[in-house]
């Protein structure tokens, strides 16, 4: 096979990965899952190119906004929201700017191995609770897809070894399906996994007139929707540190963090300039490079390319929506445990002395706070994650904390 087709099937394995996420949002908040996808992919390709194409990462739909999504799309309307998400771009550009002007090793001081350690663990456990609640759903099917995962990644020499998600979810997919035709020749199951009425009705093409919408300015939106790219701004800073833990590369420094939130701002900008929903580095495709270990920011930008075309075609849309909850909750098991791990290997790397009531003290913080808190209600639709408030405390602690206790 040659290298080009390679890099064409694991950019699909991305877009899988990516997908399940990207369309909730909207889903969820009342925008167009199609518009969506389109702008991850558009959000993705901008953020490679204002980085020099040196980041690995795919920019999907953003978790922290849906509260103020729910409340300011059904009270003023999408172009309302969208004036809201273009002021939270705006955002991130000038902290990208306030980033660059302090200069990228003060930043980077916040941020050693002993914080970003256990932040990047955070993150992973954080997630692993989505993971299991999806597998529940049919736990004998997210354990075959676990299954496959493990088996043709640890056991597989080949091409395969380099796509176990995208084996996984098609190995799911299948069975699932084979599943809901013995249950209905049998009578054995009550509800179909998948959906097959959604994919024969979906319209084969998604663009119309109507498929991109204008912003309008609303300032009840703004105030509700601009503040909450203060919270992703760690979240950012997490994410980045993540994704450089598992390519082995400092993206702090190069490109820089100043433009990796330039991009992550201006691909919420762009989206919200056409309808979709804010952008935001996702996880789920840092786990597929950890698994993979394919460090290649080209693969993500062809995952970006399908992301564009998907939007297009209602039907390939309706095939990939539904996609079984317990097969992406088998293929979750595993990226997002394995996330929770580079934050160990982190720590390891960076030969920590644990002896040190210091650094026991600002892990314990950073993973108590991170895990137990949640977040914590500001107002109505602001909040700060466990995220946020873990990185907070820990940034804090290195610094107040003497080094030699």
């Amino acid at each position: 096979m040659s290298n080009k087709v390679k890099n064409y099937v694991l950019g699909l394995q991305h877009l899988f990965a990516m997908f399940g996420a990207t369309v909730l949002v909207p889903a969820l908040t009342g925008l167009n899952p199609a518009v969506a996808l389109f702008t991850a992919g558009i959000g993705t390709l901008l953020f490679h190119y204002i980085t020099g194409k040196k980041v690995p990462v795919f920019m999907g739909s953003s978790f922290a906004f849906i509260a103020a999504l729910q409340i300011v799309v059904p009270k003023h309307g999408i172009g309302a929201a969208q004036s809201g998400i273009i002021a939270a771009g705006l955002l991130y550009v000038i902290l990208s700017l306030i980033v660059s002007l302090v200069g990228i090793e003060k930043v980077r001081s916040f941020f050693p191995p002993i914080v970003t350690g256990p932040i990047i663990m955070v993150i992973g456990l954080t997630l692993s609770p989505v993971a299991v609640g999806m597998a529940s759903y049919n736990w004998p099917v997210a354990i075959f897809v676990l299954l496959v995962v493990i088996g043709v990644t640890i056991y597989d020499k080949g091409f395969f070894k380099l796509v176990p998600i995208l084996i996984g979810i098609v190995a799911g997919y299948l069975v699932s399906l084979g599943i809901d035709v013995f249950g209905n020749i049998f009578g054995f199951t009550n509800e179909a996994l998948i959906d097959t009425e959604a994919i024969v009705k979906a319209n084969w093409f998604s663009l119309s007139g109507d498929f991109f919408t204008l912003p309008r300015f609303n300032l009840e939106a703004i105030t509700l929707l601009a503040p909450i790219a203060l919270v992703t701004f760690m979240e950012h800073i997490g994410d980045i540190t993540t994704n450089g833990a598992v390519v082995g590369k400092n993206f702090f420094k190069e490109p820089g963090l100043h433009k990796t939130l330039l991009g992550d701002g201006v691909a919420t900008l762009t989206a919200g300039l056409l309808g979709g929903p804010p952008n935001t580095t996702y996880s789920e495709n840092t786990g597929v490079l950890a698994v993979t270990k394919v460090y290649d920011p080209k693969i993500l930008r062809i995952a970006a390319i399908y992301a564009i075309v998907l939007s297009m075609i209602g039907k390939l849309g309706a095939i990939l929506q539904t996609i079984p909850v317990p097969v992406m909750g088998g293929v979750s098991l595993v990226l997002f445990g394995i996330i929770a791990s580079i934050g160990m290997r982190t720590i390891s790397e960076a030969e920590l002395d644990f002896t040190h009531s210091r650094n026991l003290i600002i892990v314990a913080l950073i993973l108590v706070v991170g895990l137990g808190v949640g977040s914590i209600d500001i107002t109505e639709t602001f909040s700060l994650s466990g995220l946020f408030l873990a990185a907070l405390v820990g940034i804090i602690a290195n610094k107040v904390l003497p080094q030699d206790v």
